[in-house]
Formats: C-alpha cells, sequence, structure tokens
C-alpha cells in the first residue's frame, strides 16, 4: 500500500462524516416540536428518533468485521451515498412511516460511515499520534452535528420543516462526492488473517484478561456518554427549554423561536465539545496515560447536568458547554483507547462491539426520557444523568489507582 500524509486521510474522511450529520441533527434539534409539519405525533418522536439506533445494533458488528476483511473506501463513500438519501427522504415525503424507512436507512448509513471513518483514522495513526488525529476525526464530527443543530434549527424557523431537511440532504452528498474524489484507501491486507488463519494463541494474546476489562471500561466510557448525551439530552432539551423559558424567549436583545434556541443550545453543546476533543486529544498523547485523561474529562459533565436540572437561565447557558466538554473527551479517548489496547486486525470488529453497546444505549435514551418525562421531570432525568457520569468517574478512579 503507497503511504500518504495523514492530513491527505483525515481532510476527506472528515469533512464525508461532518456533512453526513446535517440532516441527522437537524431533525434531533426540531422535530420534537414540529412533529405536525413532519405528519406524526407526538408520542411517535422518540420511535422515530431512536429507531435508526436500534438498527444499528444488529449492523456494527457485520459491517466492523466487513471493514477487516475488505478495503475500506469502497464501504466508506457507498455509506456516504446512503446517508444522503435518506436524508432525502425526510425533506420529501410527509407521515410515520415513510420517516421510519428514512431512519432506518440512515441507520445503516451511520454505521458504514461511523465504524469505517474510526477504522480509517486508526490506520494512519500509532501510539504517540492516535490521541491528536483521533481529537481530529472528532472534531469533525461535531462540527457536523453542530451545525446541523444550527442551520436545521434556523432554516425551519424561516422556511419550514421540509426545506431545512432537503438542505441537509444536499449537503451530505457534496460529501460524498469528496470522499469519492480524494480519499485513499488504508486498509493493509498483508498480515491481516482470515478467521481461518488466525490461531488460538493468537486471539488470546490479543485480548488478554487485563486487556479485556480496558476494553469494558472504554466501551462503559463510551455507553454511558451516549446514553446521557445524544440519547437524553439531545431528545429532551427542546422540550425542556419550552417548559424553563416559553415558546418565545428573550436573549441577546431579541425574541428568539424555540426550535432556534434548541438548535442554538446544541450546537453550542457540539461546538464546545469539538474544540474539547482537539485540547484531550492533544493532552492525552503527551502526559501518555488515555485513562487520566479520560477520569478529568467526566468532572465538567457531572457539574453541567446539575446546573442544567437548575433550570435557571444562567446555569442552562453555563451547563450545556460543561456537558459538552466531558461528551467530546468521552468520545475521543474511548475510540483513542481501543487503537490503544486491540490488534490492528480486529480494530473493526472491536470498534463495532463498542459502538454497538453505543447504539443500544443511545437507542434506549429516547423513549426512556419520553417514558419518565411524566413520572420525575426533565430536571431529575438531568441529575439522573450526572450520577451516571460519576459512576463512570469512580470505575476510572478505581483503575487508575488498582494500576
Amino acid at each position: 500500500m503507497r503511504k500518504y500524509s495523514p492530513w491527505r486521510v483525515v481532510l476527506p474522511v472528515g469533512i464525508g462524516t461532518c456533512l453526513s450529520l446535517v440532516g441527522d441533527s437537524s431533525l434531533y434539534a426540531v422535530l420534537p416540536t414540529h412533529t405536525e409539519a413532519a405528519g406524526v405525533a407526538v408520542a411517535s418522536v422518540g420511535i422515530i428518533l431512536s429507531v435508526n439506533r436500534f438498527i444499528r445494533l444488529v449492523l456494527n458488528g457485520p459491517i466492523g468485521v466487513a471493514y477487516d476483511r475488505w478495503p475500506r473506501r469502497p464501504l466508506y463513500v457507498s455509506a456516504l451515498f446512503i446517508g444522503a438519501i435518506s436524508t432525502a427522504i425526510y425533506g420529501f415525503t410527509k407521515g410515520l412511516w415513510p420517516l421510519l424507512v428514512g431512519r432506518l436507512m440512515w441507520g445503516l448509513a451511520w454505521s458504514g460511515i461511523w465504524v469505517g471513518g474510526n477504522a480509517i483514522i486508526l490506520d494512519i495513526s500509532d501510539d504517540v499520534s492516535r490521541g491528536k488525529w483521533m481529537g481530529m476525526y472528532q472534531f469533525a464530527f461535531f462540527l457536523g452535528a453542530a451545525s446541523g443543530a444550527i442551520l436545521g434549527g434556523t432554516l425551519t424557523d424561516r422556511f419550514g420543516f421540509h426545506p431545512a431537511m432537503m438542505v441537509g440532504a444536499v449537503l451530505t452528498l457534496i460529501g460524498a462526492f469528496i470522499a469519492l474524489f480524494f480519499l485513499p484507501e488504508t486498509y493493509q491486507k498483508k498480515g491481516v488473517p482470515s478467521e481461518m488463519e488466525t490461531t488460538s494463541d493468537q486471539v488470546n494474546q490479543g485480548m488478554s484478561r487485563s486487556e479485556k476489562v480496558d476494553f469494558a471500561s472504554a466501551t462503559a466510557i463510551f455507553a454511558v456518554n451516549r446514553l446521557v448525551v445524544p440519547g437524553i439530552l439531545s431528545a429532551t432539551l427542546g422540550i425542556y427549554l419550552l417548559e424553563q423559558l416559553g415558546e418565545q424567549a428573550q436573549f441577546l436583545g431579541r425574541s428568539w423561536g424555540v426550535a432556534s434556541l434548541t438548535g442554538m443550545g446544541l450546537g453550542l453543546a457540539t461546538l464546545t465539545a469539538m474544540f474539547m476533543t482537539l485540547a484531550v486529544g492533544w493532552i492525552s498523547d503527551r502526559v501518555g496515560d488515555r485513562w487520566r485523561s479520560a477520569a478529568g474529562g467526566l468532572l465538567p459533565g457531572i457539574i453541567g447536568f446539575i446546573c442544567l436540572a437548575v433550570g435557571a437561565p444562567v446555569t442552562i447557558l453555563f451547563g450545556i458547554p460543561l456537558i459538552a466538554m466531558t461528551s467530546g473527551s468521552n468520545q475521543s479517548m474511548s475510540t483513542a483507547l481501543i487503537g490503544d489496547i486491540g490488534e490492528r486486525k480486529r480494530q473493526g470488529r472491536q470498534l463495532g462491539l463498542m459502538f454497538t453497546v453505543g447504539d443500544l444505549m443511545s437507542a434506549i435514551g429516547p423513549p426512556l426520557a419520553y417514558g419518565l418525562l411524566p413520572l420525575v421531570g426533565t430536571g431529575a432525568l438531568y441529575y439522573m444523568s450526572a450520577a451516571l457520569f460519576g459512576s463512570i468517574l469512580l470505575v476510572l478512579l478505581e483503575r487508575i489507582i488498582r494500576k
């Protein structure tokens, strides 16, 4: 395989992933408050926002195996084109069943995009640069999520639900063509044995008991992050702001609609998270201990969810970026840790397994949140989220002390 500058790989895969997220992030920001325009009932919002994650529970594993066995570029590019089609369905159709079909297609697309994109980044990184390049890729991920939330909320308030979704489809298609024309192949077949050629000793050596514990810890970081941030926070923030601030709120000297405020809130969170991925990646490479970096990154999220639960405008304003700091740290560190503890020939499968657990948590998040809302209220959900971050911090502190 030819040697490429890491930037030649990171830029097209980062741009493709970034633009693919615009439609999905827009839907999270505006669907809870624009159900009539989308032609769905409020009760079905949780299902629509989570069905793409449920299908990924059965897709991530096989797709991870596919990325271990076959060239990565065609798989990744194909997933981007499927993502563009799924987002176009949001824009050109109306009603529950078309939206469900679009979300199922997006689940297939995102499995290919996310497992493949991370595997590609691990291909071009090593132990002393993995934090940096993974941070760059996670930066692109959060940039796409932030742009989608802000753009989707603003366009929906101005032009309506369907035009906003159409813009997301066009941007995803542009990202697919950029990857098609500029992304080189990073897959190395040499030295990667098939399942029949892999001996039991190699398997045991690849996943010793301590490595299994490390893998479980990295997966727990990722899973809890997916449950409380994209699972609970993203699905409920619009309703929470509506409860606390009303349909129209005064901010920065003007009146804002709830969709715009939700988009701004989610956008602020993802913008903060994407810069945190760069910082924590750089720090973890320099200190040489990603576990300590991950533990430190959990503290802002604990404080942030408590601030958000208080419900005052000023605490909401401070709570959202603090949560985002932890979200960025968790996502970057958990994925980089797979590169630290896993053998290259199994990284696709290990990523697939970790993302499957994360997708299960994020799929549970919206229906769990909407089911608990009438019983405990949104503020209590955010206190629970702070407690979950705290439990992972205790697990990591125990591991650090034990080591």
